[in-house]
């Protein structure tokens, strides 16, 4: 019997299953003090992210066993900035731990980075985009406060990156099929 293909339904569904769902997402918290026999259990936590906006790209390691490197978090609030003004928000790593913890239940290893559509919203852009939208903007997005992302996985169907972020439960997940993204953030466990 052959592994099942690591972006397929079933090749997912099986993985989710053995995982637990909630339990592949593991929780890290910013500590300091890291020794090393403790980074020796856990291995690095990496992001390949570009942005469909700026045309940037980053690759790097943001956290070692519980520990966030402070500056990669820099680099990525920056990385993640609105695309419509310029302005740098903070971004909740609970972002970061998603994203990591969907490559990981799809079997993804290395690969095709993360394509970001939007990151930090400053509430002036929010407002806007809210104003021109037709209302596909929530008044209160969790964009404005860096607890959300937009973002498609190349090679990965849409609907498996959705039902991927489902079965984490560590947030909202919102799939848009004709924008072609999904969002999630680290707001309550909810979906549409």
């Amino acid at each position: 019997m052959h592994a099942p293909h690591p972006t397929s339904r079933r090749g997912f569904l099986s993985r989710a299953a053995r995982l637990g769902g909630a339990a592949a997402l593991p929780a890290f918290t910013a500590t300091a003090g890291l020794g090393t026999a403790a980074a020796g259990l856990h291995p690095p936590r990496a992001l390949a992210l570009v942005h469909t906006h700026t045309h940037e790209a980053v690759d790097l390691v943001y956290g070692i066993g519980p520990r966030y490197l402070p500056e990669a978090l820099d680099v990525l609030d920056h990385f993640l900035r609105d695309h419509h003004s310029g302005a740098v928000g903070r971004i909740d790593p609970g972002v970061y731990e998603l994203l990591h913890g969907v490559r990981h239940l799809l079997g993804l290893g290395g690969g095709a980075p993360f394509e970001v559509i939007s990151g930090y919203r400053a509430p002036a852009t929010n407002a806007r985009l809210r104003a021109t939208r037709g209302g596909g903007v929530a008044r209160h997005s969790l964009h404005m406060e860096g607890r959300a992302i937009d973002v498609r996985l190349p090679g990965v169907p849409l609907a498996t990156l959705r039902d991927a972020a489902r079965a984490l439960a560590g947030g909202g997940v919102g799939y848009y099929p004709r924008e072609q993204f999904v969002h999630l953030d680290t707001g309550r466990v909810r979906h549409w």
